[in-house]
């Protein structure tokens, strides 16, 4: 009898050139395998001219290892990787747009910005914008309390940001190896 293997949330991390329809090429390898993306984040990496795609799924280490190296099998990708939240700090941001008149009718602004640790980012008489920077569980529940006592105008919630709990990028090790072995060569060709 075959067990399922439970499903957890990894955050794929791909490292790349800044190459036109690579965004494409790699969710269709997510979309084959029948996985959803939950967030989507890109950047420029510590290292120049390379980008990080950071990707959450949900999925089982079984199907994400086979995601993860059919993802590095395409030409214009450098190295991807996948963690769990135990590997990584991460964070998202979240900009929350309330009525300014009906956020004064429910007390103290001061009471919520400290409780939640947010932010007032812009104020005017018609609405106020409030950012909080957080796990997906701590921007829902600001989301949650001001939907349901005075209601969102407009919300919106980045994909995460992540980096490895490791000292150094995992690509920065991946990279000094190289160049550590390509030198070996060159010191062995030239003798």
């Amino acid at each position: 009898m075959e067990t399922k293997q439970k499903e957890t949330l990894y955050t794929v991390t791909v490292f790349s050139e800044n190459s036109v329809g690579l965004l494409n090429q790699i969710t269709i390898i997510f979309t084959r395998r029948r996985l959803n993306i939950e967030t989507l984040s890109v950047s420029p990496s510590a290292i120049e001219g390379i980008h990080k795609f950071t990707i959450t799924t949900f999925s089982t280490r079984d199907i994400v290892e086979k995601v993860v190296k059919q993802i590095d099998k395409r030409v214009d990708i450098i190295k991807a990787y996948f963690n769990t939240n135990d590997d990584l700090v991460f964070q998202e941001i979240a900009l929350y747009k309330v009525a300014t008149n009906k956020l004064l009718e429910m007390g103290s602004i001061e009471d919520i910005v400290r409780r939640y640790n947010a932010r007032i980012l812009d104020i005017t008489e018609i609405w106020t914008v409030l950012e909080k920077t957080g796990h997906y569980e701590e921007t829902q529940a600001l989301f949650k309390e001001l939907s349901q006592k005075i209601g969102v105008l407009q919300f919106i919630r980045s994909g995460r940001v992540a980096i490895t709990k490791s000292k150094v990028e995992r690509l920065s090790d991946m990279l000094a190896a190289m160049e550590h072995k390509l030198g070996i060569r060159k010191l062995e060709v030239g003798s």
